[in-house]
């Protein structure tokens, strides 16, 4: 592996075969999708659940009739007609759930514990 030099004397390997969360993402989509999910972070009780809470598990069942009704308001905005909150909330309700999704994927198949 290679090493960087910097002006000023510093030295690092290069990032080459590294993944790039900063390029990945964009800073834009995390803040609207965080914005979100704080809106939605109120629970029909009153009570407002941990930003975390969906990590303690929520079935992949769930997580599909959850996706396919946020699609379908993408799908409504797409084709020009009214959903149910409008394109951005269809938007971040189906990343939810598909990241939800993976992430249960993720563990049945004890990703990161290998």
């Amino acid at each position: 592996m290679s090493i960087r030099k910097f002006p000023t004397g510093a030295t690092r390997d290069t990032d080459e075969n590294k993944i790039d969360p900063e390029g990945f993402y964009s800073p834009l989509v995390v803040k609207c999708f965080s914005e979100y999910m704080m809106k939605h972070q109120k629970q029909s009780d009153g009570e407002l659940r941990p930003s975390d809470n969906w990590q303690k598990g929520i079935s992949k069942e769930v997580y599909m009739k959850s996706a396919w009704r946020h699609f379908l308001d993408l799908w409504l905005e797409h084709r020009g007609y009214n959903s149910r909150d409008g394109l951005t909330d269809a938007l971040c309700g189906l990343l939810f759930n598909i990241q939800g999704y993976l992430y249960e994927h993720l563990k049945e198949q004890n990703y990161g514990k290998n």
